[in-house]
């Protein structure tokens, strides 16, 4: 009897230890990511959420506890606008990237027929993403200016009289900049998820009497939906945080969030700054939650 105990006590001894170190085990494979993400991810945002509080002036920043700066970011009327016009312009670009983007994902998708084909053509689509944003932003001057390609054809073929003015240095032309940059974040999710739906799913919905049109509406569009999510988390985010082609592309006329903070850190003032970065932040994770409520991305993860 008590040799019996003694090995149920030196077996259960056994497995504490032998779960103690697989739970040890775990934690130290996480550790490395952890200690990364806390660096580089959650200490710097702790930082501007303390210093959103702090006062300041012309020359320098006072470590203090203010809610000036938050009054004075959720208080001001032209603050409201300018956040407006940043979702103004967030929403239309995702509209433009995910008709584009859709389109684009289901044409490599079900309609080139061999995987060769279909890589070299995605490769094809990123080629643009071999240089700068900034090059590929500036490239529309000479195509939209007053003496550009678009308004030289328009003169020379008669139809405008005039060169047309508002082709560069306003919205369309930051809505046109951004929909360029940005929708092969939308294309690149897309076309994964389409490459995952079941062919058989497609021929059985045919094989039952639906058209092409209700393939799409009824069963291809559903199941990329959690690609669809993805895109527009990525091209949601880029816009709001997208200050240079705001500057460049409306000639100073319109202003964005993100321009807003550049302004202000260029003039020194980081708590407003900071404070500003914590609103938008809010903001964009509200929108972000607001996305994942409504599609569960966890299978494209």
């Amino acid at each position: 009897m008590t040799a019996a105990a003694d090995d149920m006590t030196a077996g259960s001894t056994g497995r504490t230890r032998a779960s103690i170190f697989a739970r040890s085990s775990a934690y130290l494979q996480a550790a490395p990511l952890a200690i990364i993400l806390g660096c580089f991810l959650l200490l710097p945002i702790v930082m501007i959420a303390v210093v959103s509080f702090w006062d300041y002036d012309f020359a320098q920043m006072y470590p203090d506890f203010i809610t000036l700066n938050y009054a004075e970011t959720l208080g001001s009327w032209v603050t409201w606008k300018t956040y407006l016009n940043t979702l103004r312009y967030a929403a239309i670009v995702w509209a433009l990237t995910l008709f584009i983007g859709f389109w684009v994902a289901y044409y490599l998708a079900f309609h080139i027929r061999t995987t060769t084909m279909q890589m070299v053509l995605f490769l094809v689509c990123t080629v643009p993403f071999l240089t700068s944003n900034i090059i590929r932003m500036i490239s529309w001057i000479p195509v939209l200016g007053r003496n550009g390609l678009v308004n030289s054809a328009l003169v020379g073929a008669g139809i405008v009289p005039a060169p047309v003015e508002w082709l560069l240095y306003s919205d369309f032309a930051v809505v046109l900049a951004m929909v360029h940059l940005y929708t092969l974040f939308m294309v690149t999710p897309i076309f994964n998820t389409l490459m995952r739906i079941d062919r058989s799913l497609v021929e059985a919905a045919r094989d039952a009497g639906a058209t092409s049109w209700q393939i799409l509406w009824n069963v291809i569009i559903p199941l990329a939906k959690p690609g669809m999510a993805i895109g527009t988390i990525f091209v949601v985010t880029l816009v709001m945080a997208d200050f240079s082609t705001v500057q460049v592309m409306s000639g100073g006329q319109s202003a964005s969030v993100a321009l807003m903070m550049k302004n202000q850190m260029s003039l020194l003032q980081y708590p407003a700054a900071a404070a500003n970065a914590v609103v938008l932040l809010v903001l964009v994770l509200l929108m972000v939650a607001g996305i994942l409520r409504i599609v569960d991305i966890r299978k494209e993860l």
